[in-house]
């Protein structure tokens, strides 16, 4: 009885050790895959990026548009050098 709650103990123990051995080794590997992640922008994130900003110059404008109608330039839907 006495063994089985040593070799119990033993395995509580050293749990932690194998988790925080496991972490560190990992650790080299999840670093430079989420530098390469952030230097890197795939085209779809770049696409988004886009419309992203498109969407807020619109949304610019046409707040611009509500204030002051008189300067407003109602043909103008396009982005800016289009």
């Amino acid at each position: 009885m006495r063994k089985v709650m040593m070799a119990g103990a033993v395995l509580l123990a050293t749990s932690g050790c194998v988790r925080t051995a496991w972490n560190v080794a990992t650790l080299p590997v999840k670093a430079v895959g989420k530098t390469a992640d952030l230097m890197t922008t795939s085209p779809r994130e770049r696409d988004e990026k886009y419309v992203r900003k498109l969407r807020k110059e619109q949304e610019r404008r046409d707040k611009e548009c509500r204030k002051h109608p008189e300067t407003c330039d109602q043909g103008q839907r396009s982005p800016a050098g289009y």
